[in-house]
Order: C-alpha cells, then sequence, then structure tokens
C-alpha cells in the first residue's frame, strides 16, 4: 500500500510538473508574438488630489491639457478627497474644482473630469460602512454637490469590494439615477475578476474577512451586475506579482480578453495599467502591461460593441519618457 502511494504522488508531481511546463512555454512562446493592434477610442488617467486641493497657475493648468490631448486621454479621474468613515466629503477638500474644471472647458474641451470618489471599506480594515443606509446617502449627498460644480461625472473606487456586496451594487443603483438624470457618467473600479469563479465559495468558508481576507475580485455573475448598473468599468489590472515579463504579459492579455468577452458590448472598459514601481518592476511595468492588453484585445473572436481603451495609474508617477512609451506601446506612434 505504501509504494502504492508514492508511486501515485510521484505520478502527481509528474503531471503536475509537467503540466506547469507546458504552460510556461506556451506562455513564453505566445509574448514572442507582436500584437497587430493598438489603441482603443478612449482611454482614462487617474490623477492626483492636489488639482482640485491646491491652487494652479494658466501655465499648468495648459500643460495637464497638452498632456491629456496629446496622449488621447478622453477621461480623468480627479481625486476630490477620500470619503470620510459616513460617507462626507467635505467641500474644503475640493475647493479649487471649480477652477480645474473651468481651465478644462476652455483648454481640453473634449476630456471628460470626473469626480474620484474613494475609500477603504470596512471589511478591509478602513473607516467606510457601506452597510449603512445613512452612509450611502450621505456619499449621494457628497456626489450631487460634486456634479452640481460641473464635473463630467462620478468615479467610485471603493475597497475592497467583495462578489457578494449588494450594498455597493445599491449605491450604484442610486448614484446611476442621480447622473442619469444630470445626463452625466458614472463609472467604478473594480479589482480584476477571479480566476475560478467556484473558488469564491471556498474562499469564504476558509478565509475571514479583514486584514487577511479572502480575495475581492468579482465573479462573472458580479461583473455583469456592476456593468448593468454603470456607464464606465475600469479594471485595477495591476500589482499581478509575476516574476517574468511573459507571465506578467500573459495575466494582462488574460484579463483584457475575458473582460471585454464579459462585459464588453454592456459598457465602456478601462483596463487599468501601472508607471508606477510595482512589487515585481522587472517584469510588470507600462510597456509589458500595453502589450499585454492588445495581445488580449487581438485575442478576442470580434471587437466588442462598446469603446474600450487603457487607463493609466496614476498622472503623478508618469514621467515624459513614460509618457513616451504609452504613446508607442499603445497609440502606435513612433519613438
Amino acid at each position: 500500500m505504501t509504494r502504492r502511494l508514492v508511486r501515485t504522488a510521484a505520478w502527481a508531481c509528474a503531471v503536475l510538473l509537467g503540466t506547469s511546463a507546458i504552460f510556461f512555454a506556451h506562455t513564453w512562446f505566445a509574448w514572442q508574438r507582436e500584437p497587430p493592434v493598438y489603441g482603443g477610442t478612449v482611454n482614462a488617467l487617474w490623477a492626483r488630489h492636489q488639482w482640485v486641493g491646491e491652487t494652479h497657475t494658466e501655465a499648468e493648468y495648459r500643460g495637464l491639457a497638452d498632456t491629456l490631448t496629446r496622449n488621447r486621454i478622453t477621461d480623468v479621474f480627479f481625486h476630490v478627497g477620500p470619503l470620510a468613515g459616513d460617507g462626507e466629503i467635505p467641500p474644503s477638500r475640493y475647493a479649487h474644482a471649480r477652477e480645474l474644471l473651468a481651465a478644462l472647458r476652455r483648454l481640453a474641451p473634449g476630456v471628460r473630469a470626473q469626480a474620484y470618489v474613494g475609500q477603504v471599506e470596512r471589511s478591509g480594515g478602513g473607516p467606510l460602512d457601506l452597510r449603512a443606509a445613512a452612509t450611502r446617502a450621505r456619499i449621494l449627498e457628497a456626489d450631487r454637490a460634486l456634479l452640481d460644480l460641473g464635473f463630467a461625472g462620478i468615479h467610485y473606487d471603493i475597497e475592497p469590494i467583495f462578489p457578494d456586496d449588494r450594498n455597493f451594487l445599491d449605491l450604484l443603483t442610486r448614484t446611476r439615477e442621480l447622473t442619469r438624470a444630470r445626463g452625466r457618467l458614472l463609472s467604478a473600479a473594480l479589482e480584476q475578476p477571479t480566476l475560478a469563479d467556484w473558488a469564491q465559495p471556498l474562499f469564504r468558508l476558509m478565509l475571514p474577512r479583514g486584514k487577511d481576507h479572502y480575495p475581492p475580485r468579482p465573479t462573472t455573475a458580479y461583473l455583469r451586475a456592476v456593468a448593468d448598473r454603470v456607464d464606465q468599468v475600469a479594471i485595477m489590472t495591476y500589482d499581478s506579482e509575476a516574476p517574468t515579463r511573459a507571465l506578467a504579459g500573459w495575466h494582462f492579455a488574460h484579463h483584457t480578453e475575458r473582460v471585454l468577452s464579459l462585459i464588453g458590448d454592456r459598457v465602456t472598459v478601462f483596463m487599468g495599467v501601472p508607471t508606477y514601481r510595482s512589487p515585481t518592476p522587472w517584469a510588470e511595468d507600462l510597456p509589458t502591461a500595453l502589450r499585454g492588453v492588445r495581445q488580449g484585445v487581438a485575442g478576442l473572436r470580434r471587437p466588442p460593441r462598446r469603446p474600450y481603451g487603457v487607463a493609466v495609474y496614476a498622472d503623478w508617477t508618469t514621467d515624459p519618457r513614460e509618457w513616451a512609451a504609452y504613446r508607442a506601446g499603445w497609440l502606435g506612434e513612433p519613438r
């Protein structure tokens, strides 16, 4: 019996190693192919809080507008200040938003400036409790004030959001009613989908919520539920922690192809790409991410019906060299 168990274990290890070797070889060879497609028709940028929280000169506004138009950025998520635990955002946190919006209307009229509203949820150790109806109502009041200033939409980045969070869906439903009534946009940032929907119930059973919680990855059903309640979805695809460029590229390609296949006909999709130093900077960087997204688009059976593009994270970590890499790797411009 012992020898039989040893042989079974040996065969299992051999199968596992063989399967892994085939996967890594396939990934490496796939990475060598140059994707034949380039950027979509929309692109986004997450922008720092100082744009609405501090004064700026006309030259600074003009420089921002030039960056946006030069790089074909259609949507900017301007951080307007983290939500307080009760769902409020004091107007003092975005005291200069009106000046920014006026400058962009004048200098970059084709760019949609959205109010980036975010906070860490209590399930992730933060102060915001979406379970409280009063908190969700105060978030809506903050949204109204931001739309009154002239923002083109509301962009939610509330983390973590787990795939059984009905309160977040309720917030999206009620916010969509508000933005639609004003003729504005609603967008939401989400983690990349889980690789296996069936694993989520196991995570819930085996891992507690809190600091060491199960992964807040949307399932197929939850991703579609969010897409049905918003105008745009931005997938935070970065921080793959992949050890090689081929694996990091596969990560971006896989999620791009999957997300666009699942919701690309329902909603505008932005695939998030990093310009900051990732946990594995030798493998995951902006050129790798962009090439991976292009490979994912090339792998689609057909183009999605709705617009798609990338979202750059973030303006405060993107220097001229990286903007040049973005234009070469996504817009197809010569370097």
